[in-house]
């Protein structure tokens, strides 16, 4: 198991995780190394534009939502440069990403579940 998979695991169980992911799929965004602020999600709120942490495909990213299709309950995931992750079920989205180096992203609050 690597380490999104640790994060995953923990916030699915219900905990709010505080971690710095590298990489630069995201930019301007998320930064690499920037500090950024997970909580369990509810994703039948999620809004194209929202930023997640999902599994798509056996892999886990912390990556846009793309589209949104409420009747199939899932979402579509994909990096800040145009590229698409895949689809995936809303029961392989564990959390929204509601702060960045301590701003608040808009409306992530709203969309957050309790544990």
């Amino acid at each position: 198991m690597g380490a999104w998979d640790a994060v995953a695991g923990r916030v699915a169980d219900g905990a709010t995780v505080e971690f710095r992911p590298t990489g630069s799929s995201m930019v301007p965004l998320i930064r690499s190394r920037q500090r950024v602020v997970v909580a369990p999600v509810d994703p039948t709120k999620l809004k194209t534009g929202d930023i997640v942490l999902a599994r798509v495909a056996g892999t886990v990213y912390l990556h846009l939502v793309s589209a949104v299709d409420p009747a199939r309950k899932r979402v579509q995931i994909s990096n800040n440069r145009g590229r698409v992750n895949g689809w995936t079920g809303h029961d392989r989205v564990f959390g929204i990403c509601t702060t960045v180096d301590g701003v608040p992203r808009v409306g992530a609050a709203d969309k957050t579940r309790a544990a």
